[in-house]
């Protein structure tokens, strides 16, 4: 049977309130989850809060680190230099693992945010980067990164084991990157659309890029936003899709 990991980008926010109660029922729906940790989102409670949720649930851990930029939700491209991205990505990542440590967790997988996991798609320095520090920090961290993206490579040459990530709620354009979110299209909302983008991603290892043309896309994890909206009912969606169509779905990392 094919299988396949379900990740949520969570712990987005600050002080309990509408993101903490949506990350509360997205949880259980996914197998894996990339914890915020400082850059564009998060802080030590919130950290926490959601590390909590994930052990209850039996979740994957992750670290989800970001470029410092919360006035932009890190999805704005920064300059930074090969030392910056060195010095964040230790920084953020050793946070979560401190605090995972405290409550008898493991972070098992690094995902970068946003601006970051872009750049890495596509500027060798900047993978190699993420990736040196990663395996620095701990060689036994899966690397999750952008299906066909310059990040994975980086992490094989590191020797770093690798997740190749789909997204079913996020628009491609035809050369398999992903739209950015001032497009038309950037964003799926269409539950149905979701379910069946998930499906065919690890069935067919393809997905419908912007004007109909396929790009493929390799599929070890998918994943749905938080902040993404109705992002409870789109999980749900992709949760129901890969059931029916006989596809386990399980933690990567």
């Amino acid at each position: 049977m094919n299988t396949v990991d379900l990740n949520a980008d969570v712990g987005e926010w600050e002080e309990s309130g509408l993101a903490a109660r949506l990350d509360a029922a997205l949880i259980p729906l996914v197998s894996s989850v990339n914890v915020a940790c400082g850059g564009h989102a998060g802080n030590a409670f919130s950290m926490s809060s959601t590390v909590r949720l994930a052990l209850v649930n039996g979740l994957s851990i992750g670290a989800h680190p970001s470029l410092p930029d919360r006035d932009h939700f890190g999805r704005r491209e920064l300059p930074v230099t090969v030392a910056a991205v060195d010095a964040l990505i230790r920084t953020q990542v050793t946070d979560l693992i401190k605090v995972a440590s405290a409550l008898g967790g493991v972070v098992r997988h690094v995902k970068p945010h946003g601006a970051l996991y872009n750049l890495a798609a596509r500027d060798r320095s900047i993978a190699d980067a993420i990736a040196t520090a990663v395996a620095t920090i701990d060689p036994h961290l899966v690397l999750v990164g952008l299906s066909g993206s310059e990040l994975l490579s980086a992490g094989t040459r590191a020797g770093l084991r690798t997740a190749s990530e789909g997204f079913a709620d996020r628009g491609y354009d035809v050369s398999g990157s992903l739209l950015p979110r001032s497009h038309a299209g950037a964003v799926v909302h269409d539950a149905l659309a979701v379910g069946e983008r998930a499906v065919r991603m690890v069935r067919e290892g393809r997905v419908i890029a912007a004007g109909g043309q396929f790009v493929p896309v390799t599929a070890d994890t998918i994943c749905i936003h938080s902040d993404t909206p109705d992002a409870v009912e789109l999980a749900r969606a992709v949760r129901a899709a890969l059931e029916r169509a006989g596809i386990g779905i399980s933690p990567c990392s």
